[in-house]
């Protein structure tokens, strides 16, 4: 009789810094497998459910960031109450407090754990008083839930929905295990309803549930971690060795990699939503095939722009104060939402140069967009190519480690192109430039075809569903790197 290593079971159960619980850790599988056995199970009491579901969240955070869960448990618990006590509260004086209140905690936290070390650089560089950086570890998924906490007490602040009343369906809604770590960010007003529906799962449902996970690991494991392992991280960690060409190829690697990354995580997460009959937002629709930066931002990490929308560039006037302060508005919203994505300056060179697209952008409609240069079919082409180098030209500053590391980049791009062996090189990454290609083609696949394809499963026997999984994890293990990629947006 086979006895048991409690030992090595402990050890699989506690967090492992070395090894944290993701949608690509092994571990996962017997997480998730445990978590719909139980969740079938009090499938009909939806109280039940959340008990079962927040749990199974927090746990799933500790063993993605270990003690950092508290943080998730004490901004679910302040929000939820002071939310109440806006509500509460008669007086607009009284609820502007308290809603500062929010913002200073929620804010705090983030500037705290991000922003204090880039602070400190940033006085020690203009200041003869020197500060020592601090020791501080990121928590995943803070910036993440930090915005849905203020979304939620604005929305309450509003009057646009009245605050939840158990704390255990805010703390579920703020842990949400499948969008905890890299989102999509969700509100509060569209989550929570659903808790307490009946339980149901559609053939529908579990046919684009399945559908998006498959793909969602597809191009995650498969074409973005491969993409990077083989070409991308090591051009970009050296620029200065390697010529205009393969740095213009690792930086069309680069876009289809972050691409494939973040929207891969994110169709996994609505997947496994639609399994428990939750629906999340989608927050990616093809954003290369846009014809403007602003279509890009329509297509893009959706969840966010629409978040920057509705709370900050509406809330410092949109539109609706003339020509330059909604130009004005539009730069600094990026500016910030460059800023969110982490301390360096290369990301608020990054939010800036997008702020400052999507006013060209503005003035660019505002004088030819009535005016016909080019036939219709040659525009949107013309229109497209132009939107996608500029994307990638921002991709520089978001991918490189440093300043000078993106500014080195470009020079080798500007000055150091050349075909002088182009062919070895083609010959030598044959396979990752395939893979690139392959990357492409995914992201040019109508959403017609991917319904048509869900629609057609409907009518399939569970065999055909296990045989798709067998084939997907013999894909992987072909693939498959010898240390685990982390996702890109984990550091954000």
């Amino acid at each position: 009789m086979m006895e048991i290593d409690w030992n090595s079971v402990k050890e699989q159960l506690l967090y492992d810094a070395q090894n944290p619980l993701l949608f690509n850790n092994g571990f996962f599988v017997y997480f998730l497998s445990a978590f719909i056995l139980l969740y079938y199970i009090f499938r009909k009491n939806y109280k039940h459910r959340a008990i079962v579901l927040s749990l199974f969240s927090l746990y799933f955070f500790y063993k993605a960031s270990g003690s950092f869960v508290s943080i998730v448990i004490l901004s679910a618990f302040f929000n939820f109450g002071i939310s109440n006590w806006i509500f509460k509260v008669k007086k607009k004086g009284g609820k502007q407090f308290l809603l500062f209140l929010s913002v200073v905690f929620n804010l705090g936290l983030l500037f705290y754990f991000k922003y204090t070390n880039f602070f400190i650089e940033v006085w020690n560089n203009f200041s003869e008083l020197k500060f020592n950086v601090l020791h501080i570890l990121l928590p995943i998924g803070i910036s993440f839930f930090t915005f849905e906490n203020l979304s939620y007490t604005i929305d309450v602040y509003r009057g646009e929905i009245k605050p939840e009343k158990g704390i255990v369906n805010y703390l579920l809604f703020l842990s949400f295990f499948p969008k905890l770590v890299m989102g999509p960010i969700v509100r509060a007003k569209d989550f929570i309803p659903q808790l307490k529906k009946e339980y149901h799962v559609s053939d529908t449902d579990f046919s684009k549930g399945f559908y998006l996970i498959i793909t969602g690991l597809i191009k995650k494991l498969i074409i973005s971690d491969y993409i990077s392992v083989n070409l991308v991280n090591y051009v970009f960690d050296g620029p200065h060795l390697h010529n205009g060409l393969e740095c213009l190829v690792a930086l069309y690697g680069y876009a289809i990699v972050i691409y494939c990354d973040f929207s891969g995580y994110s169709d996994v997460a609505i997947g496994i939503s639609k399994w428990m009959g939750i629906t999340i937002p989608t927050n990616f629709l093809s954003p290369y095939q846009s014809k403007s930066v602003s279509e890009f931002w329509r297509r893009w990490h959706i969840s966010l722009s629409s978040w920057l929308r509705d709370y900050l560039y509406i809330s410092m006037g949109g539109n609706r104060k003339g020509k330059f302060r909604t130009n004005l508005n539009l730069f600094l919203t990026m500016l910030i939402g460059g800023f969110w994505h982490g301390a360096s300056w290369n990301f608020i060179i990054w939010g800036a140069l997008h702020g400052t697209g999507l006013m060209i952008n503005k003035m660019w409609s505002f004088l030819f967009g009535k005016i016909k240069l080019l036939p219709s079919g040659l525009s949107n082409f013309f229109y497209a190519l132009i939107t996608f180098h500029f994307v990638c030209f921002c991709w520089i500053f978001f991918k490189a480690s440093s300043l000078d590391t993106a500014l080195q980049f470009i020079h080798q791009i500007v000055y150091q192109f050349t075909f002088d062996g182009a062919y070895e090189y083609v010959e030598n990454y044959k396979f990752v430039i395939i893979m690139i290609a392959i990357g492409y083609a995914i992201h040019l696949i109508p959403d017609s075809f991917s319904e048509k394809i869900v629609e057609k499963q409907k009518s399939f026997p569970m065999v055909y569903y296990l045989v798709g999984m067998y084939l997907f994890i013999a894909l992987y293990s072909i693939f498959k790197s010898a240390k685990p990629v982390m996702p890109i947006y984990l550091q954000f």
